[in-house]
């Protein structure tokens, strides 16, 4: 081991690098990290080391949670044990920083209870055991603004200046027009090791969307969530602003962050399908889990007060735990193709949501189906909208995060799947956003009430 240390510092020297880039992910999805150098690096890697486990312990804004057990200020907010994860180097040439991401472990050594990524390596190893392998490929809408962090909070969020004007979806004309910063973008993330099938235009001003190369579970999931920082990152360095909420303006469609994944046995062969188009027995179950379970992890792939603006009837979102073959007003989407592109897409999560909790509820859910062997109600053709009234209600979606969070509290499947910790930890923390937003005034409670009531 010190024999690898000792040529990696050598090979960086000879390169010119001096430091690296460590991230950690919170619990929101969001990237934490610091820059280390390399003397620091190699500890790191010989050693091990810790980080404040304060950030999976505090919200958006670095605000401590105020009802949790795990950590808090009853802990003192102590160095977590964390591991660098060698495999995820990335670089950069830009910077000429080689970037790795790492992850919580507990103090033996054994998968953290509460780390998001963690939680999906857990179901993944469950999914191996069962003699089974996830592929999965992430897409992502988020709006593009001329704008920068200062501008935005200048104006207090109003009045923005989008990338492109008006509605145009698919257009070559906008993509030409801009086809630096496709093509720029495009090359960047094959350069960090995240490429992109495809990326375009989408219906509303300034609105782009990425369809990242599918991947083994982890490897999707590491590759989604540096696809958000890095794309923040590259607009911002250009005097631009991206944005991944679910719903910027409720003029405009919502942002998703759709999942397509795929399921084959450890030898590769595709569960899903035995011929072209055919859905085999695992393949219905994987969807009956899904239907039967995502009510219960909603709040995993819908995580803000803001997501429950996208799902809504109309927004080209799910409201309710439906599912069609080849329909896009579904929420799981039955994809039949060849063999190996046989797939199924989960409409549900938005751009908002953590890819570690999104891929998790995914895994665990179609999981279940199999484990249980759950059949589905019949295949939704036509619009899916048009039968929410008749649906039980056991499927239909909660409207509010607090009711995501309570619906995820009381679920058997939940605490199967991510265990009794996680899911207590982040229930709360969900509690903790509902109550942040509860005590505010907003600009439509001042429009509405202000001088009428």
């Amino acid at each position: 081991m010190l024999d690898k240390i000792t040529d990696k510092l050598a090979d960086y020297r000879e390169k010119g690098v001096t430091r690296i880039k460590l991230g950690l992910t919170d619990i929101d999805g969001v990237i934490r990290g610091k820059y280390l150098s390399l003397e620091k690096f190699a500890g790191l890697l010989q050693k091990g080391g810790g980080f404040c486990d304060c950030i999976l312990g505090w919200d958006v804004n670095d605000v401590l949670y105020d009802n949790v057990q795990f950590t808090g200020w009853h802990s003192g907010f102590p160095d977590a044990k964390i591991k660098l994860l060698v495999e995820t180097e990335r670089w950069s040439e830009e910077d000429n920083c080689p970037f790795f991401l790492g992850e919580f472990v507990s103090e033996d050594d054994s998968l953290h209870p509460i780390c998001p990524r963690t939680r999906l390596k857990a179901l993944i190893e469950r999914a191996n055991s069962a003699g089974l392998n996830y592929k999965m490929g992430f897409e992502y809408e988020f709006f593009v603004f001329a704008e920068n962090s200062h501008s935005v909070r200048d104006k207090h969020y109003t009045g923005l200046k989008p990338l492109t004007p008006g509605n145009f979806g698919y257009s070559i004309l906008r993509a030409t027009s801009q086809s630096d910063l496709f093509g720029a973008l495009m090359n960047y993330c094959s350069e960090m090791q995240f490429p992109l099938e495809a990326i375009h235009c989408e219906t509303g001003p300034g609105v782009w969307e990425a369809a990242l190369a599918p991947s083994q579970a982890m490897e999707a999931a590491d590759r989604a969530n540096l696809f958000k920082t890095c794309t923040k990152a590259f607009f911002q360095k250009r005097d631009l602003i991206a944005t991944f909420m679910a719903k910027w303006h409720m003029d405009y469609p919502g942002q998703s962050g759709h999942c397509h994944f795929s399921i084959s046995d450890l030898s590769g062969k595709s569960v899903f399908a035995h011929e072209a188009g055919v859905m085999t027995d695992r393949m219905t179950y994987a969807i009956g889990g899904l239907q039967k379970y995502l009510p219960d992890l909603i709040a995993l792939l819908a995580p803000t007060v803001n997501s429950y603006t996208r799902l809504v009837k109309g927004a080209w979102a799910p409201i309710a735990s439906t599912w069609g073959i080849e329909n896009r007003t579904v929420a799981i989407r039955a994809i039949p193709g060849s063999v190996s592109a046989q797939r199924i897409e989960c409409r549900v999560g938005g751009a908002d949501a953590n890819p570690y909790l999104t891929a998790a509820a995914i895994v665990g859910a179609s999981l279940l189906g199999i484990e249980e062997k759950i059949s589905p109600d019949a295949a939704i053709k036509g619009n899916a909208y048009d039968v929410q009234d008749s649906l039980p209600e056991s499927l239909k979606f909660p409207s509010t995060l607090r009711d995501a969070a309570g619906r995820l509290s009381n679920s058997r499947a939940a605490r199967d799947i991510l265990g009794d910790a996680f899911v207590e930890h982040f229930a709360a923390s969900r509690i903790w956003e509902s109550r942040e937003y509860e005590r505010h005034v907003n600009s439509w409670q001042l429009e509405r009430y202000f001088e009428i009531i």
